[in-house]
């Protein structure tokens, strides 16, 4: 029986926390020597809090918040045992059953990142970008694009849930990005890059499939978590590397 109580779902492993946690302390030196000012002028985050930030996001993966339950009926295989005359006899059988699909929330896939774009777009480009109005049409741009590609290449998996590659969400955000300051120059990149990718992959991966996961027979479907928050986590990554690019 499932209990509301238990929040942690994301499953543990030493090794890919430790990969993870190998690429903040790479990053974060590089951070604090070139691109301290930066930061501030960029993102609008305080360098002082953008340790904290990435720290807080990848210890929030292992943490879903449930907010609904969903059932459906799939196929359910049984094998029922028949004597005759001595002989056991192994047959199979079909019939359809009901099962549970828990819809979560992950705090570090998906609670941070929609908490720190709002802060973006409603403090941060107003108060740094020059041309507030052309940014916010940039994140759209960026939004739009990301939101598109990332729902076409992710999967609902059956018996897990909804994936997207890691790699696919940052690389499409920076191409975004880059293709956008080419086009028509951005006084935001890295706001623009955060805000767009993010949304864009949380939207495209998640939002948009929630309609396709009833069946698929996953017990768990975390919205910014599993196979998308690494996604995100990168992403969040490269919009700040982004301000070394543009």
């Amino acid at each position: 029986m499932y209990d509301r109580g238990r929040v942690v779902f994301r499953p543990f492993s030493l090794i890919y926390l430790g990969i993870l946690l190998l690429t903040l302390i790479v990053f974060l030196p590089v951070a604090a020597m070139f691109m301290r000012e930066l930061l501030v002028s960029g993102l609008g985050i305080p360098p002082e809090y953008v340790g904290a930030f990435l720290l807080v996001s990848l210890v929030g993966s292992y943490i879903n918040i449930p907010v609904a339950t969903i059932e459906s009926r799939v196929p359910m295989y049984r094998l029922r045992e028949v004597v005759f005359w001595g002989v056991r006899w192994q047959v199979p059988a079909f019939d359809l059953g009901v099962t549970e699909t828990h819809i979560m929330v992950n705090l570090g896939g998906a609670v941070v990142p929609v908490v720190t774009s709002v802060y973006l777009l409603a403090d941060s480009i107003p108060r740094l970008s020059p041309d507030p109005l052309q940014s916010y049409l940039g994140v759209a741009v960026v939004l739009t694009m990301v939101t598109f590609i990332i729902n076409r290449t992710s999967r609902v998996v059956p018996g897990l849930g909804i994936a997207t590659p890691a790699i696919l969400p940052p690389l499409f955000t920076a191409l975004a990005t880059i293709l956008l300051d080419i086009v028509s120059p951005v006084s935001s990149p890295t706001q623009i890059a955060y805000v767009g990718g993010t949304l864009g992959t949380l939207i495209g991966a998640d939002l948009l499939n929630l309609r396709r996961v009833e069946g698929v027979g996953a017990p768990v479907v975390s919205i910014g978590g599993a196979g998308t928050f690494d996604g995100v986590y990168l992403t969040g990554l490269i919009s700040v590397l982004l301000v070394l690019i543009l």
